[in-house]
């Protein structure tokens, strides 16, 4: 079963959406896949779908992912996640695949009474797409051979290689890189900025 999306919030505007921290990072186009058992993510994700809103997803910094009162320090940039598909699972939980939508800075957050955190968050501009310089055209070709490898997760997505916004993204996701660096990826603003970070990053894995 598929959800419509809604238009995104404009840039710069600052409202309360739940959040589901992770120990994963989410980028603005990328994908991703959850399984669902706590109840308060159930009912959250109910409630997105009802309204046709999005969830914000951000990195945990410490603490665990499950537990209503576990204690967590998360990150102060995310990404919000709006639910395109869901499914029973055989296991009997619910799977859900979301995208990827806005940036966000976390401004403050909260939990209620059912555990689920809420967050004040302020959306950033969306990111325009760059030219990939020619110095990082080889990341460009790295993405082309490894997103087939990843089976049909990236099936849907359209593909950019031209541009160093969405080369950059796409691969601060998926390469094998610390949670710290893809989230100093997530928060970096400027796409040749990332991309070049990632040529560094790679480089240093090469030598």
């Amino acid at each position: 079963m598929s959800v419509t999306a809604q238009p995104a919030a404009a840039p710069g505007a600052s409202c309360s959406v739940p959040l589901f921290p992770l120990s994963t990072v989410l980028f603005p186009g990328g994908p991703l896949r959850l399984r669902i058992f706590e109840p308060r993510y159930i009912d959250m994700i109910g409630a997105c779908m009802r309204t046709q809103q999005p969830f914000g997803v951000v990195l945990i910094g410490a603490g665990s992912e499950v537990g209503a009162g576990a204690a967590q320090t998360l990150c102060g940039v995310g990404t919000t996640a709006r639910v395109i598909d869901f499914n029973a699972l055989p296991d009997g939980l619910l799977g859900i695949s979301c995208t990827g939508e806005r940036k966000f800075a976390l401004q403050r957050h909260w939990q209620q009474e059912d555990g689920l955190n809420i967050g004040e968050v302020e959306y950033a501009a969306a990111e325009q797409p760059a030219p990939l310089p020619p110095q990082c055209a080889h990341l460009a070709l790295l993405l082309r051979k490894l997103l087939p490898e990843l089976g049909e997760l990236y099936a849907s997505i359209p593909e950019r290689f031209e541009d160093a916004s969405w080369v950059g993204l796409r691969l601060a996701e998926i390469l094998p890189i610390s949670l710290t660096e893809k989230q100093a990826c997530l928060e970096v603003h400027d796409a040749i900025e990332r991309i070049e970070r990632l040529n560094q990053l790679i480089r240093r894995v090469d030598e």
